[in-house]
């Protein structure tokens, strides 16, 4: 009796059967999913489209094929990304930024003198123009500036502001020592200006952005942006003996700042003040531009213009207790004193704040705070960064012994009559 299928045909059957049965099953399931599903072919069992390059739905993904669509999507892009935190703190800032122009009389000089005639050919000169740039604190036309833009008694200020307008100025007060000076113009609209950040949450690296009027270029009705990074902050200036102005604690950058921006803010990148552009450091190679660039931090401004606006002149409201003067070679030899920069106290109070303290006369004092005090003028400048109810920290050399003692500041009793 032979058999109806051999063997080997018999596996090949059953292995043929074996890879037909997912097949079968898969028709069943999408049969089972929708008619869609069988009809169109383009869909899987779940509903989705199969991956191919042709069939990608690409108006979900943001993307038209419509090549005008696609240009102008891609400009968009490109304007968006234009702006950034450094374009709109300048967009929100520039409107209190102004061009100043003062007028100072200028020493009177002899019409007899050789010089006076070579130079002058017999036309005394009678006022000196400064310019430079400022910024608006307050809607009612309060501005800061620095003390050199306007000088010491100028007979005319006048303000341009980013609009085209031109207000005459008052001068408020002025502090030659920090480089402050503090001014007002009258007008019966809202001012725009912009608010001081706290200098002492400066931070090396970031970005810094100055506005001011370099070269008198405001003409234009926009002051000039510069950018660059805070370099570092509470650099000192030794004081020129020439120069009653002080520099300490400023705030040093390299964005760039040259004649005319000094006054200007700089801003951080919220659009805030944290200091006003003072002067550059060109380290004797040139006049211009080398890449530092210093300002007075925005704590210090605003300690000076409040006592500005109160009283027109910076005073102390507390007394020391002593009096003091510069170290200097001669009472160095004439007294036997150590040589080192600091303060000689000549006299003490006794009830003072320095009696107090400990302090004697032919003391010298080479520390403030935690400053070290390099001439009287100097000293005078760290004195203004206290108040009324501070500890001052005092370090003095007695007898070639370094000393260290506190000084209670309290107020400032008037003399009796």
């Amino acid at each position: 009796m032979k058999h109806l299928l051999n063997p080997e045909h018999f596996q090949r059957v059953l292995i043929g059967t074996i890879l037909l049965i997912p097949l079968l099953l898969y028709g069943c399931g999408a049969e089972e999913t929708g008619s869609g599903t069988a009809e169109s072919g383009t869909e899987d069992a779940s509903g989705n489209l199969p991956f191919s390059a042709v069939n990608i739905d690409q108006s979900d993904n943001g993307i038209s094929s419509d090549p005008e669509v696609e240009s102008r999507e891609f400009s968009n892009s490109i304007e968006n990304s234009r702006r950034n935190a450094i374009t709109n703190a300048v967009e929100s800032a520039s409107a209190s930024v102004v061009s100043i122009m003062a007028t100072e009389p200028v020493r009177q000089l002899n019409p007899q003198d050789e010089f006076f005639r070579y130079f002058f050919g017999g036309q005394m000169p009678r006022e000196n123009s400064s310019m430079g740039s400022g910024f608006l604190i307050s809607e009612d036309g309060l501005i800061v500036t620095n003390q050199h833009v306007v000088g010491t008694n100028p007979s005319e200020i006048m303000v341009s502001t980013i609009d085209g307008k031109t207000y005459p100025a008052e001068l408020i007060g002025v502090d030659e020592l920090t480089d402050i000076a503090l001014i007002r113009i009258e007008t019966e609209e809202p001012m725009p200006y912009t608010e001081f950040a706290d200098s002492d949450e400066v931070i090396v690296g970031e970005w810094a952005i100055a506005l001011g009027n370099p070269f008198g270029l405001f003409d234009d009705g926009n002051p000039t942006v510069t950018v660059g990074v805070i370099s570092a902050t509470n650099r000192d200036f030794r004081p020129d003996p020439n120069n009653p102005r002080v520099y300490i604690d400023m705030i040093q950058t390299d964005a760039a700042i040259n004649r005319g921006n000094s006054g200007g803010p700089l801003l951080n990148s919220s659009g805030d003040i944290i200091g006003m552009n003072t002067f550059i450091y060109t380290g004797g190679t040139s006049a211009g531009f080398v890449g530092l660039s210093f300002a007075i931090p925005s704590n210090r401004i605003e300690r000076i213009i409040n006592q500005l606006l109160t009283t027109g002149v910076v005073m102390l409201d507390y007394d020391p207790g002593m009096e003091f003067t510069s170290m200097t070679e001669q009472l160095i030899y004439r007294y036997r004193l150590p040589y080192v920069h600091g303060l000689l106290v000549t006299g003490v109070n006794r009830g003072g704040p320095a009696f107090d303290s400990g302090i004697m006369p032919g003391d010298v004092i080479v520390k403030i705070g935690e400053e070290r005090v390099v001439s009287e003028m100097h000293a005078w400048a760290l004195l203004r960064d206290f108040e009324v109810g501070d500890t001052m920290r005092v370090e003095l050399i007695r007898e070639y012994e370094l000393f260290e003692t506190d000084i209670s500041l309290r107020q400032k009793v008037s003399a009796s009559k």
